[in-house]
């Protein structure tokens, strides 16, 4: 991440808002689109219900833990966006991410106990890795630790993208079409591309991320 004091000045009118602000009003603009189809074409199955309830709490959770931690507003993509990186925002991560709901309200095919099993349990599991990773490193980082290898850490070094992906995962167990698995395949390309990116910038900027970096795996634990 870009160090706070390395972003271009605010009068910069090209770059005149953060990622993250681009990502949240993105974020709202997924639970806007959910809130219309559920208008439009009505919740008349439990796979509807249940994805409202897993995608929505999803974005919501995301904007709560920011106030909750503010910390994290700093932290979390601070790198300066005009307007095409703004809609380009709207566009992926707010429109391209409800895919998976609206082939869930498009799927007249009832939700099987055998899905609904899987996605909680994939969308709570992945949920729980992915708080607890951002709780532990943000404490960590607060009391002056420096690389963060212990606890949640330990035997992952990119947890939290983990647990982020086992939630995309759930939305499209839900939506029960193979066209949804499209979303999680992208993000899992982005976090590729990110994880080459960060193992390169911690090896240069801690010398224990070697002995880590034998002792852990990047994504799956012990597969890779």
């Amino acid at each position: 991440m870009t160090p706070a004091e390395d972003l271009p000045p605010a009068g910069d009118g090209s770059r005149w808002t953060s990622q993250l602000t681009a990502i949240n009003a993105a974020k709202l603009l997924t639970v806007l689109l959910l809130l219309v189809l559920a208008a439009l074409v009505g919740v008349n199955d439990g796979r509807q219900a249940l994805y409202l309830s897993l995608h929505i709490s999803y974005c919501l959770w995301w904007l709560l833990e920011q106030w909750l931690f503010p910390e994290r507003r700093r932290l979390l993509f601070p790198e300066r966006v005009g307007a095409a990186g703004f809609a380009f925002a709207l566009l992926f991560v707010g429109v391209l991410y409800s895919l998976p709901g609206l082939l869930a309200f498009l799927n007249p095919v009832p939700i099987s106990h055998g899905a609904i099993a899987l996605g909680v349990g994939l969308f709570s599991f992945g949920s729980l890795i992915n708080a607890s990773a951002d709780v532990q490193k943000s404490t960590a980082k607060a009391l002056g630790a420096g690389l963060v290898s212990d606890g949640i850490w330990r035997r992952v070094r990119h947890v939290n993208y983990l647990g982020d992906l086992l939630r995309y995962l759930s939305f499209a167990v839900v939506a029960g079409n193979g066209w949804a698995y499209l979303v999680p395949a992208l993000v899992l390309l982005i976090y590729l591309q990110r994880i080459g990116q960060k193992e390169i910038q911690m090896a240069a900027k801690y010398p224990e991320f070697r002995a880590w970096q034998e002792r852990s795996s990047r994504l799956l634990p012990g597969i890779w």
